[in-house]
């Protein structure tokens, strides 16, 4: 499987990264190790000493540089090696290792892993997280065992919410919700209405408390690849939007393998949601336990059952509900072509073997 190279990726969040400390994650099929420099910049290279091939993450920091666990060479924030111990102290003009544009915003570590030139200001925006934004804020991470795809569909249709998460997330009368798709540039909004309905429990925790009919919103917007912002909420039945009883959803997915990917998610609580800190603890243990206990398990079951097999080969049966996921697929299968030409016309990376490493004469009892 193809992945887009091109784009924003979150790597981590922010706090994950820590001063003085190497913190290393598989991103799309590449080892990537990261550190901050003394004023706090971070840095992503590759996490591959080109000498014998070691993790640089078992190595150390000095002086806003990592130094390789196994022999010293030590490689600064451009990736280039700027120190050999060994012999003249000679440094082999290949020896030097792939670096990698990130960037931090909205409490993530974002990571570009293509050849074109990234631009920061193309980050997804994700503001309500920022402390200044007012809101209140829980986030978590989940590794899921499954292709980032499919766990992308299942956030895009939110018609499993009546089975999967019913008595958290869901109500049986949501099954008739009107949908309606739209896009928007590269976007995807998928929207569903349901009018005069159940509270779903972790609604009434944030709205009235009184278990009363309610009309219920998810509007679901996908931004390529592999962004999610959900705006879903309740109301009093026939009535308006209020300061509460709705939140913004994050879900970000950054592919780690073909059958592997790095969840991250978060809630945004506007303002007028009036929650005691242990509501607001529930509201968010509610959230993971939806993901993790009930999400999680049925994506990985449906990656084992697919297999190596490609998705359409199996032909899939499809529903109303899957106009959305059908529609991503497919911008995903054209973009990751676009993106393979844009990287098949980039100047190649030159890889470093051992032989290349001018290591001196061999003794001669070699």
């Amino acid at each position: 499987m193809a992945f887009i190279k091109n784009a924003w990726y979150v790597a981590c969040w922010s706090n994950e990264v820590k001063p003085d400390a190497l913190f290393h994650r598989k991103l799309l099929n590449e080892a990537v190790v990261f550190f901050r420099k003394k004023d706090g910049t971070p840095v992503g290279l590759q996490d591959r000493c080109p000498h014998r091939f070691i993790p640089l993450h078992l190595g150390k920091i000095v002086d806003d540089a990592i130094e390789c666990v196994y022999h010293g060479l030590t490689f600064d924030c451009s990736g280039a090696c700027v120190k050999n111990p060994h012999g003249d102290g000679k440094i082999p003009a290949a020896a030097k290792v792939k670096t990698y544009p990130v960037a931090e915003k909205h409490g993530m570590l974002w990571i570009w892993m293509g050849s074109e030139t990234a631009d920061p200001a193309n980050i997804p925006d994700y503001s309500v997280l920022e402390s200044d934004a007012g809101f209140a804020t829980s986030r978590g991470y989940l590794h899921i065992d499954a292709n980032y795809e499919l766990m992308g569909e299942n956030l895009l249709d939110l018609s499993h919410i009546t089975y999967l998460h019913d008595g958290y997330l869901g109500s049986p009368e949501q099954v008739g919700a009107d949908q309606v798709l739209k896009e928007e540039g590269s976007k995807i909004h998928c929207n569903r209405w349901m009018p005069n309905i159940s509270v779903p429990p972790i609604f009434d925790m944030v709205y009235r408390r009184d278990g009363k009919p309610v009309d219920m919103w998810t509007n679901m917007t996908w931004i390529p690849p592999s962004c999610f912002l959900l705006d879903s909420g309740v109301h009093e039945v026939g009535g308006q939007r209020e300061d509460h009883g709705w939140y913004y959803g994050v879900h970000i997915l950054t592919p780690e393998s073909e059958k592997t990917v790095h969840y991250h998610f978060a809630a945004a609580m506007p303002p007028g949601t009036n929650m005691t800190p242990e509501e607001a603890a529930t509201f968010s243990a509610l959230r993971r336990h939806a993901f993790e206990a009930q999400d999680k398990p049925i994506i990985n079951a449906q990656q084992e059952a697919i297999g190596d097999n490609n998705f359409w080969d199996m032909k899939p049966v499809l529903l109303s509900v899957d106009a959305g996921p059908v529609r991503m697929r497919r911008s995903l299968e054209r973009m990751v072509k676009e993106d393979q030409a844009t990287e098949a016309s980039a100047v190649p990376v030159k890889v470093v073997r051992p032989a290349q490493v001018n290591a001196g004469p061999a003794p001669a009892n070699a």
